[in-house]
């Protein structure tokens, strides 16, 4: 098994997608670096990167895992012809025995040149506005998301970043990244001391209890409508989990406010990609403040609080606060098929 290289030094000590230097040989595989960001201008980055580090080892685990597997099928002898019972891989199997990654934090344009995705943690998003604003940084994290369409996540905060509007916001100070077509509101379950924690199903992670995840809510933003055509959102697709999802007429186009308490990423590069529902809370959480039951009890359709839009993924809650690390390693998989796909 390769060495994960797990760094948070600058970016450009690592540049993205090289080979790494004394790995293989030439009768051997070419090991590839992926540099996967975590913007760190406030926030709780340092938590994203430790949950990287450990997906990205558990992958490598699995990888080895597999690899032993394989070798010990191909030395036993074959006892049927028959594969009629094995089913055919819905997807090639990722090279992750060939991939190292780097996570460095991210404070300026020159290290978000080297990376192949980003996570945006969460935090103060009008903080973090300001920051980027501050250090130039926030016109090439809009080309980042929406012109070079490179994998991203935000988290709260980040997700608040990602929205092409954001509502209960100041006149000033706030800009948005932009690149979900999605509104959202802040702070939508209230201040600090009604943060709670919440079991929330995941398809991602998979069925019934496999995708059931432990998630922290502080001063969380909520989904509060997916976008349609003509309304400010970047695609021209809908929603493809409908899922009562309102739309109501607003002016957008431009950035700014575009409405009272209403900011507004700027226009760019549309994108062709449906809004995808990953996550629901039922019932704004009203039982679960008080632990006497789980979002799946309640029995409602519930708040938008984990979705995806080609390139873009976006959470309202915080994983990298939990110590569970399936949602980066999952993200982690589809950064790499990403980025497969992207060099095809």
């Amino acid at each position: 098994m390769h060495n994960v290289a797990a760094s948070s030094a600058s970016a450009n000590d690592n540049p993205s997608r090289s080979p790494s230097s004394g790995s293989g040989s030439a009768t051997g595989p070419v090991m590839t670096n992926l540099t996967i960001g975590v913007l760190a201008l406030q926030g709780a980055f340092v938590e994203h990167i430790a949950l990287l580090r450990q997906a990205a080892a558990d992958l490598q685990l699995q990888a080895a895992s597999a690899a032993a597997a394989a070798a010990s099928q191909t030395n036993q002898p074959a006892h049927s012809s028959d594969s009629s019972s094995q089913p055919p891989s819905s997807s090639p199997p990722l090279p992750l025995s060939h991939l190292t990654f780097t996570f460095p934090e991210i404070r300026n344009p020159a290290d978000l040149a080297h990376c192949d995705a980003l996570i945006i943690p969460g935090g103060e998003s009008t903080s973090i506005s300001l920051i980027a604003t501050r250090t130039h940084l926030l016109e090439p994290l809009r080309h980042f998301v929406k012109i070079a369409r490179k994998p991203v996540w935000g988290t709260c905060a980040g997700l608040i970043l990602l929205a092409e509007q954001a509502n209960h916001s100041k006149a000033t100070g706030q800009e948005l990244i932009g690149g979900l077509d999605v509104r959202v509101q802040r702070n939508y379950f209230g201040r600090q001391v009604e943060s709670f924690e919440a079991e929330v199903g995941l398809g991602l992670l998979g069925k019934g209890e496999e995708g059931l995840f432990r998630t922290v809510f502080i001063r969380a933003p909520v989904v509060e409508r997916v976008l349609g055509a003509g309304e400010g959102g970047e695609s021209q697709s809908s929603t493809s989990n409908a899922g009562g999802a309102a739309v109501e007429s607003s002016a957008g186009g431009a950035g700014g406010m575009v409405g009272k308490e209403i900011v507004q990423a700027p226009a760019m590069q549309a994108t062709k990609a449906p809004v995808e529902i990953l996550g629901r809370l039922p019932g704004r959480a009203r039982a679960l403040k008080d632990q006497t039951a789980t979002a799946e009890g309640l029995g409602e359709e519930g708040d938008i609080v984990a979705v995806r839009q080609g390139n873009v993924f976006g959470t309202a809650f915080h994983p990298e606060l939990t110590g569970d690390a399936r949602i980066h390693r999952w993200w982690l998989e589809e950064v790499v098929r990403a980025v497969m796909e992207g060099s095809a």
